[in-house]
């Protein structure tokens, strides 16, 4: 009876402990029922939301080094690399070496994965319009953004600093 009291104590004098008190925890939350809200749209096109990441990167700027789009991507070559080779397989891109720098390989989009672009071009808004309603507003949507990417920037800075 002691120790489930002494628990009890723990649990209460912790409320930094407590899941409804975390900052991170909505983050967390939301970012997967975002990334849940685009696959109808990704799945009509055969890609994942990783791989419709990687799509815009490219789109944005072709021919891009795996270390340049892991940059953009926060992402770590050992993530990335696997997620490039099965888009080989499916034909979206072309890994190359460098003909500057063996060590590099350039990822290049193929006719196919650029003709995705077309696809791709109504879902940010579709997306953004499913999470508008009464109470968030357009200006919500895009101050929230801003701020998150404030965030990016000072934790991959703060991050930077550490390795």
């Amino acid at each position: 009876m002691a120790i489930l009291e002494n628990q009890k104590t723990l649990i209460m004098d912790s409320p930094q402990l407590l899941l409804r008190n975390q900052v991170c925890f909505p983050i967390y939350s939301v970012s997967r029922l975002i990334t849940k809200a685009y696959k109808p749209f990704l799945d009509k096109m055969g890609i994942t939301y990783p791989q419709y990441l990687v799509l815009m990167v490219l789109w944005e700027n072709d021919g891009l080094s795996i270390n340049q789009i892991t940059e953009k991507l926060l992402l770590n070559t050992n993530t990335l690399s696997p997620l490039l080779k099965r888009m080989e397989k499916l034909e979206l891109l072309e890994r190359n070496r460098s003909s500057q720098d063996e060590r590099s390989v350039i990822i290049q989009l193929t006719k196919k994965g650029m003709q995705l672009k077309k696809q791709a071009l109504p879902i940010p808004e579709q997306l953004v319009k499913s999470l508008l309603c009464e109470s968030i507003k357009i200006d919500d949507v895009m101050q929230l953004k801003d701020m998150m990417n404030e965030w990016i920037k000072i934790l991959t800075e703060k991050e930077k600093k550490i390795n």
